[in-house]
């Protein structure tokens, strides 16, 4: 699902983001509910980024107040019946044809796509974030989820990868 949003994007710069585990839900300027292995997973488009809500777990990748943690490079932790990990990298692209090309792609592999969604925020063509639902294999236990969160002004894209995973 592609949103053609009409709030200006808050996180302004990839160092910005911070990351947290069990918030309760955010506004949301979009939201996408996808029923994958016996769990409904919300992606969530906030003016700061995103949240993923997939049963008990709440993620949010956001430009958020306070004492906010950064976004780390990595995070394990679990939840009741689940273990959970997150990986974030941060791509910083030389010139803007190469940002603009990076940006372009992620956006047509997920466009039509019913487990993805999109956001296009005003002001640049190229200030997205992305959320997708990874394709499960057949003796899949869990769920995974990836993101992408585009600056046009600093020619970054974060993405990130998520996995839910229930223990053997």
């Amino acid at each position: 699902m592609r949103a053609i949003l009409d709030t200006p994007f808050a996180d302004a710069r990839a160092d910005a983001l911070s990351f947290a585990l069990g918030l309760p839900r955010m506004d949301a300027l979009a939201v996408l509910p996808v029923e994958r292995g016996g769990l409904t997973v919300e992606l969530r488009l906030l003016g700061a980024s995103h949240q993923v809500i997939a049963g008990p777990l709440s993620e949010t990748v956001a430009c958020l107040p306070g004492d906010a943690e950064p976004l780390p490079g990595r995070a394990t932790g679990s939840v009741p019946g689940w273990t959970y990990e997150f990986a974030a990298t941060t791509a910083a692209h030389s010139d803007a044809t190469a940002f603009a090309r990076a940006v372009e792609a992620v956006c047509a592999r997920l466009a039509d796509r019913g487990d993805a969604l999109t956001g296009d925020f005003p002001g640049s063509r190229h200030a997205v974030t992305a959320l997708a639902l990874e394709t499960p294999a057949p003796d899949d236990t869990g769920i995974g989820w990836r993101t992408w969160h585009a600056y046009p002004q600093t020619r970054e894209i974060v993405m990130t990868r998520s996995r839910l995973e229930r223990p053997s």
